[in-house]
């Protein structure tokens, strides 16, 4: 017979080794592994947005301190073009049905327009200032580029003509496109708020607030449950809004200097990409936050691949730290 004060010594002893085990299962069950890693000799400043054509492997990098977009062949592993003399481009789309890859610029706020096989400009959009974050809608063909003091211009993409624009209050940086409905979700982080626009009107039907933090720059949607994950600076939180009502659901802390929000439908899972060095991890069931990867400090860009399982991170130049892109493997 075991004696109860036995009974409870070896419940005790149990218990370490079951949360223990329990924190093992969640590493493996977000096992982050990094896969390859493409040097970007030559590049110098700052790395904003990027995008993928799948089909081709080919990454699109706003080298924005740079003047360039760096074209990456995931499966070379190495640069194997570069586009010069831009000014600073933030924003990149690669436009898949037509083969066609938008550059936004923030210097003259000039939306460049190239062929994706010879990089040749084929036409450009002039948004007179700081042409920033691009989307493309499939379903309208229609591009969507926020700039200025306050825009979302709307781009044809079959012959690359602005077709309308939409007033905000100011500056718009990361915005989502609803795709089963007609809402674009925009952060416009001076304004202090969440702008809701309706596409079918044109215009801002609502305004939410961020929980108390300010430094709304990036976003990601999880329309199926009526999430919108807004990453904050100011304080360092992940503010998630019921899209339904524009209320509060949570409120997380992140790492400092987010730049990147992403969602991962699969696993159910959020990634904030922080210029502090850090991948945050954040359950999107739950809220709580699974684990953090350690990058490299500057590292506030990226691009999560669903199709790929993949995250691309662009870690900039600094000091003995070389400009790159770092491809991880999520399981």
């Amino acid at each position: 017979m075991i004696s109860r004060l036995s009974r409870i010594a070896l419940c005790c002893a149990a218990i370490p080794l079951l949360v223990c085990h329990a924190a093992a299962l969640a590493q493996e069950h977000t096992s982050i592994q990094l896969k390859q890693t493409i040097l970007l000799p030559g590049v110098e400043g700052r790395i904003d947005h990027l995008d993928l054509d799948i089909s081709g492997k080919r990454l699109f990098v706003c080298a924005l301190g740079n003047n360039t977009v760096e074209v990456v062949d995931l499966n070379k592993g190495e640069r194997v073009h570069t586009i010069s003399g831009l000014g600073a481009p933030q924003g990149v789309a690669f436009v898949p049905e037509l083969n066609r890859l938008l550059v936004a610029n923030d210097k003259g706020g000039v939306c460049n327009i190239y062929d994706a096989n010879s990089f040749q400009l084929i036409g450009k959009v002039d948004f007179a200032d700081d042409a920033d974050n691009v989307r493309y809608d499939s379903a309208s063909r229609r591009i969507y580029v926020g700039f200025g003091s306050g825009g979302i211009g709307i781009i044809n993409a079959a012959d690359g003509k602005q077709v309308g624009s939409i007033k905000l209050a100011a500056h718009p940086e990361a915005f989502e496109l609803e795709r089963q409905g007609h809402r674009i979700f925009v952060n416009v982080p001076n304004a202090r708020h969440v702008a809701v626009v309706d596409r079918g009107k044109g215009e801002v039907i609502a305004t939410w607030k961020t929980d108390g933090a300010f430094g709304n720059f990036p976003m990601a949607l999880d329309e199926d449950n009526h999430r919108l994950f807004v990453g904050c600076r100011l304080p360092s939180k992940l503010v998630v809004l019921d899209t339904q009502s524009g209320k509060t659901v949570a409120s997380v802390g992140i790492s400092g200097d987010p730049d990147e929000v992403f969602y991962d439908t699969k696993r159910r899972r959020t990634y904030v990409v922080c210029g502090a060095g850090k991948i945050d991890i954040i359950d999107a069931n739950t809220y709580k936050p699974v684990t953090k990867i350690d990058t490299a400090e500057g590292a506030r860009t990226g691009l999560f691949v669903p199709e790929r399982n993949t995250l691309c991170v662009a870690v900039p130049h600094r000091g003995s730290q070389q400009a790159e892109i770092r491809r991880y493997e999520i399981e």
